[in-house]
């Protein structure tokens, strides 16, 4: 028998397909977005870009900003009892406080 494959983005496949009209890189907003120390923020990788990717065990994860690094951010919750931190580049990250450009509040 043939050994299953561990990789990093093993067993991803609904986690990282987009909708047909969603496909190919997103806009450049998204990858120049800014982050304060101490912000909320949504593990939402952004699977046409690889950089910077947390594990897709952490999506759809809450954290909060500790600090940036370089053009990265460390970013820390709490995974049972057990406190964690991640870095991730901003494609991957959505604000989870402030409203984000062309949602609806209807």
């Amino acid at each position: 028998m043939v050994k299953s494959s561990k990789g990093f983005r093993s067993r991803s496949r609904g986690t990282f397909t987009k909708e047909a009209r969603d496909r190919g890189l997103p806009p450049i907003t998204r990858f120049l977005q800014k982050f304060e120390v101490g912000e909320k923020v949504i593990v939402r990788i952004e699977s046409s870009d690889p950089h910077g990717q947390p594990h897709p065990r952490y999506q759809g994860r809450v954290c909060t900003v500790v600090e940036r690094v370089g053009r990265a951010y460390k970013i820390a919750f709490v995974d049972g009892q057990k406190p964690k931190q991640l870095i991730a580049n901003p494609i991957h990250l959505i604000p989870a406080d402030r409203p984000r450009a062309g949602a609806s509040h209807a």
